[in-house]
């Protein structure tokens, strides 16, 4: 009998009950509230759901030394981590974004990439909040990278500058890229006068298929020599485009857009979530990690439809810009250019701005990756 209650008492020891605190309870009910708003609100599900259940697998307490757990050398999930941690992942991620993305918007109006320019205020502005925050300007760095909202961005860059903090900001970037429509829409209404949100745009020119060709090509070759730092986000993603409309690698592209990154993007989501486990995760610094972030977004979105505002003072009548695109030089694609649509046939159900608010939208995904490639190269050394 004596050895059946010490067989048991065993047992209770190397369950998640008896190494449960209630920091794993409160990580675990985050994971839930992730996983409801993907499928109930639908908010990015495709991120939410992976990074929420990733949160629940992170924090299911366990008996030290199993060799289970995500920070633990040699374990399944510490394996799946190192993309993640050794930056593989996020360049995958960018070659899918890169085949699935059509920069005919921005290549028929190239004047809309200074709003995309401008976005990225956002992450220098966050920078610099992170610095007075009292973080070192490499975390610093890393931090402000969340104002891109681009998640893999924001992974990459933290993995080499701030591996301590890539929980936080992943899970912070991913966080507010799927409150992309709760964040900026009453942003754009402050900022904006109703005569404003009324301005119609001509209608694009059309682009023709050399030109979807020459541009890969033409852009990677100029942002890299610019900031070479950036060559794993930025080869990745113009690759990826250069497959889709070369014409005669559909099924490289096809795959690439598609299953490959399907698959990247679950790994990803699932072990970022993973990394959250309550004694890392659960601090002061990661609290600030998301006020800082919710800063950048609102600072991105602050800065784009002002330049706008401020552009159109120079601008003939017929050339003006409506201002609500203004918010599509983040980089959430096309999550932001959707919100300039949806808050513009609000204001004129016959005005679409989708069209015009992709350039800054696909100009804010290549701004992001040389925003990136900056801080790396003067925050890396």
């Amino acid at each position: 009998m004596e050895q059946i209650i010490d067989s048991l008492a065993q047992f209770w020891q190397f369950t998640g009950f008896a190494n449960c605190t209630w920091q794993h309870l409160a990580m675990i009910a985050i994971g839930i509230i992730f996983i409801t708003l993907g499928i109930v609100k639908e908010w990015e599900p495709l991120l939410l759901v992976p990074i929420g259940f990733g949160i629940i697998i992170g924090n299911i307490p366990f008996f030290p030394g199993l060799n289970i757990g995500i920070y633990e050398e040699g374990s399944v999930l510490n394996i799946l981590y190192q993309g993640v941690r050794q930056g593989w992942y996020p360049p995958l991620i960018f070659l899918g974004i890169g085949a699935m993305t059509d920069f005919s918007a921005l290549i028929s109006q190239p004047r809309l990439m200074l709003i995309g320019a401008a976005a990225q205020m956002g992450i220098f502005g966050a920078y610099l909040l992170a610095i007075a925050s009292g973080f070192a300007p490499n975390e610093a760095g890393a931090i402000g990278i969340i104002g891109g909202a681009d998640g893999p961005t924001a992974i990459f860059l933290s993995s080499k500058l701030a591996p301590e903090l890539m929980g936080a900001i992943a899970v912070s970037a991913y966080s507010y890229m799927a409150l992309v429509p709760v964040i900026q829409k009453p942003i754009m209404l402050l900022l904006t006068t109703k005569k404003e949100r009324l301005i119609r745009m001509g209608k694009p020119r059309s682009v023709s298929q050399k030109e979807k060709i020459i541009f890969p090509i033409v852009g990677f070759i100029c942002t890299a020599f610019i900031v070479p730092s950036g060559l794993p986000l930025l080869g990745m993603l113009f690759f990826g485009n250069l497959l889709k409309e070369s014409g005669v690698t559909r099924r490289l592209a096809t795959t690439a857009g598609g299953p490959m990154i399907d698959v990247v993007t679950t790994l990803i989501g699932l072990t970022v979530g993973a990394s959250t486990q309550a004694n890392v995760f659960l601090s002061a610094r990661s609290i600030k990690i998301f006020g800082l972030g919710l800063l950048s977004f609102i600072i991105a979105t602050t800065c784009g439809v002002l330049f706008v505002k401020v552009w159109n003072l120079f601008l003939r009548p017929e050339r003006k810009i409506n201002p609500l695109i203004g918010n599509a030089g983040v980089s959430a694609v096309p999550d932001s250019a959707r919100v300039s649509e949806s808050v513009g046939r609000e204001a004129d159900p016959e005005n679409h701005l989708l069209m015009h608010a992709m350039a800054p939208n696909v100009a804010g995904v290549i701004g992001s990756a040389v925003a990136a490639g900056i801080l790396l190269g003067f925050l890396g050394q």
